[in-house]
């Protein structure tokens, strides 16, 4: 016999989408990453004063801290030996793999750079609840959710490095103050960001085949930009203009 209407509409409704429509689907989500939100805008044309800049750089290394720790979570809960060979490359990006290198070293060089020292940074002093609290529960879903979930939350890199490159040339062009050695994060990210996104998608594209698992993985970064966005809401109240 053939289909009615309604068993036709919901047989469409269970097919997964393809990958060229999941894939769109997930890139969609730049309309939600913080490079939109209120005071990154400003930061980008130039309008922070230093002290607001140094709130943004004091907690957003809380931020930077837990990126290690959220990928040795994946790392722990993935079978996958190939796709821990690949992504463990991420943990030494941020850790380095001796001391005085990798992404933490770098941004705290960034905190010196605009007038932090670097004790102020690692006991957090600067350090507002609600920064705490999005950094906190991005970590917490990390090590609870399914990995291929944690791994597609990760795929805000997707969109990091267009906002690395407007973030570089603000900072050269606007804050002439920091000295440029600091910026040496953002200028490894330009290569890194694009290298980590490629394995990210390959991996959920992989994985993500059914239309549940790939509702998940969108979910996932739909919750991924939500604590990027309050991170920058907590950072905007505590450091007004």
């Amino acid at each position: 016999m053939p289909q009615t209407t309604q068993e036709t509409q919901v047989t469409q409704m269970a097919q997964p989408a393809g990958d060229t429509e999941f894939v769109a689907r997930l890139r969609a989500h730049s309309r939600k990453y913080h490079d939109q939100h209120p005071f990154h805008v400003r930061m980008n044309a130039g309008e922070l004063s230093p002290q607001q800049l140094r709130g943004w750089i004091a907690n957003r290394f809380y931020y930077q801290e837990i990126i290690p720790r959220k990928d040795g979570a994946i790392l722990s809960n993935c079978p996958d030996p190939e796709v821990r060979r690949r992504w463990i490359r991420r943990i030494t990006d941020h850790d380095g793999t001796a001391e005085g290198e990798g992404g933490i070293e770098a941004w705290l060089r960034l905190g010196e750079a605009a007038g932090l020292n670097r004790e102020e940074l690692l006991d957090h002093r600067h350090l507002v609840p609600g920064a705490r609290f999005a950094v906190e529960a991005y970590l917490t879903f990390t090590r609870t959710r399914p990995w291929v979930e944690s791994v597609a939350s990760s795929l805000t890199e997707l969109f990091a490095p267009d906002l690395m490159a407007e973030r570089l040339a603000a900072f050269e062009r606007h804050y002439t103050w920091i000295d440029p050695a600091g910026l040496a994060y953002f200028r490894a990210r330009l290569e890194q960001a694009p290298r980590d996104s490629e394995h990210a998608l390959e991996v959920v594209t992989q994985y993500c085949l059914s239309t549940e698992s790939q509702a998940a993985a969108i979910d996932a970064l739909s919750f991924k930009c939500d604590v990027l966005w309050s991170l920058m809401d907590a950072i905007d109240r505590a450091c007004p203009q």
